[in-house]
């Protein structure tokens, strides 16, 4: 197998799936390294779903920039990819005058930053659109939206890889070495080299960096834990605070998924390991208190399951609130381009991102467009989303769409072996989960996860030993015992 690339990108989050997939529109080959077993292992799948309009960042910075120019090409990109995307509109709610003073700035500022159609809401106004929620006035957006980015990162990915990237997933790097060519990167048990190196590694691009040479970056990962609610149609968009000085992150909000279920959170809590993606009882607790203020109807009773993702923050504690993202070929280090703290809103800002990279490589290295770039992909058949005389042509094609696997969600048989025969040959629960939908519903898996396991070791030739949930010290079967 070859090992030398023109680029390698370090990090299969959203963004570097989104670099991935920008780059493969040129003539140069292209690998991308990331340590786990699937694509979105990160923050790129721990968050609030949520395509964001801009107005939240600071007037001429690249965060508001990039977001805005993410804003306004995210549904034809989701088209193209085949990717669920819902445009809700948003409202932050104020609770008293200092509130009512943040959003008439927000407003001002998000203006500037280019967004569109921002409105200020009365009380009056407010109850009239959304009489279910609490608040004395608001701010709509009516350019927000929710999405899938587990598919998302997931279709970017498969998208890069029909035009040429190669993906090499549970390799970790481990060293970098600057050579008179380029880099020398070992990464699992191959050594790499590669002209160019990306570095989109999340909540360790700092350590990254200094592997490069370059330690002058420091990430400090923030905490933010959810709860996930059983579906429900009570809320028709997402509901925010206003945002609160100081912060990590832009308050407890309530989103309605594209699913159809509603997460409350995050949390912003600075912790000192980076891959605690605990929930805990006291910060669950103020959650619910939180988002009861906003939403008084809320019962406890429609909590199915609660999850964690942590920021990758260049601000410290103490500080608090958003440095600028970092994207730059570095001066003292030719060939690298970092990109450092990449925090909300890098999932809207992705593709934007992409581009800027490609504009970065292009003024070191030939960048030839290729002709043959196809820019589409078609995720899987979604036999709960068809008509009855889809669902009935779909069985007739396949039998397998005539087995339903998980009754949460409605999948079917058929979609649960095109989510193990995906294309990047991620074969974890995680990734069969997240390509299918499947385990998500009330139960946690309870019905479908027996079932998944079975046709992974009848069908797949997988021992039940090597079936994981996430990859390597995930397993989920010990061993046998005697019936």
């Amino acid at each position: 197998m070859n090992n030398h690339f023109d680029i390698l990108i370090i990090g299969g989050g959203a963004v570097g799936c989104a670099v991935a997939r920008e780059l493969s529109r040129y003539d140069v080959s292209i690998a991308l390294l990331e340590q786990e077993a699937d694509v979105a292992a990160g923050a790129s799948g721990r968050n609030s779903a949520v395509v964001h309009a801009g107005f939240n960042n600071k007037p001429g910075s690249l965060m508001a920039k990039l977001c805005v120019e993410g804003n306004r090409g995210f549904e034809a990109a989701c088209r193209e990819l085949d990717v669920p995307y819902r445009k809700t509109g948003k409202l932050l709610v104020a609770f008293d005058q200092a509130d009512l003073d943040t959003l008439a700035r927000l407003k001002a500022q998000g203006e500037e930053n280019g967004c569109q159609g921002l409105r200020l809401l009365t009380q009056e106004e407010l109850r009239a659109k959304l009489p279910q929620v609490g608040g004395i006035g608001a701010l709509e957006s009516p350019e927000t939206a929710v999405f899938d980015p587990f598919q998302y990162t997931v279709a970017l990915a498969e998208n890069a890889l029909q035009n040429g990237v190669q993906f090499f997933l549970n390799t970790k790097v481990t060293a970098i070495q600057r050579t008179s060519e380029g880099f020398r990167v070992t990464a699992g048990e191959r050594v790499f080299t590669a002209r160019r190196l990306v570095n989109c590694a999340g909540l360790h691009s700092a350590e990254v960096s200094a592997l490069a040479g370059l330690d002058r970056y420091a990430i400090y990962p923030c905490r933010g834990e959810y709860f996930i609610l059983d579906k429900t149609d009570v809320l028709p968009m997402p509901i925010y605070p206003a945002p609160k000085a100081g912060i990590g992150g832009l308050g407890v909000h309530l989103t309605p998924t594209i699913h159809g279920n509603l997460i409350i959170g995050p949390s912003a809590e600075y912790i000192e390991d980076p891959a605690d993606t605990a929930s805990t009882q006291a910060v669950m607790d103020q959650l619910w208190t939180e988002a009861q203020q906003l939403l008084p109807g809320l019962q406890g009773r429609q909590i199915i399951g609660s999850y964690a993702g942590i920021r990758p923050k260049q601000a410290p504690p103490g500080e608090g609130g958003f440095r600028d993202f970092v994207i730059r070929e570095e001066v003292s280090c030719p060939g690298l381009v970092n990109l450092i703290g990449i925090e909300s809103p890098g999932l809207t800002a992705s593709l934007p991102i992409g581009r800027m990279v490609a504009g970065i490589l292009s003024l070191s290295m030939d960048m030839t467009k290729k002709k043959n770039f196809d820019p589409t992909r078609k995720g899987i058949t979604r036999f709960r989303d068809q008509s009855p005389e889809g669902q009935a042509q779909l069985i007739a094609q396949n039998p397998d769409y005539g087995e339903v696997v998980c009754r949460c969600q409605t999948v079917t048989k058929a979609e649960i072996r095109q989510a193990i025969e995906n294309p990047l040959e991620a074969r974890t629960i995680s990734a069969i989960k997240y390509r299918a939908w499947a385990t998500t519903g009330r139960c946690s898996g309870g019905y479908c996860l027996p079932k998944i396991a079975e046709i992974l070791t009848n069908e797949y030739g997988m021992s039940p030993e090597e079936i994981t949930h996430r990859g390597d010290g995930s397993h989920l079967f010990a061993g046998r015992v005697k019936g």
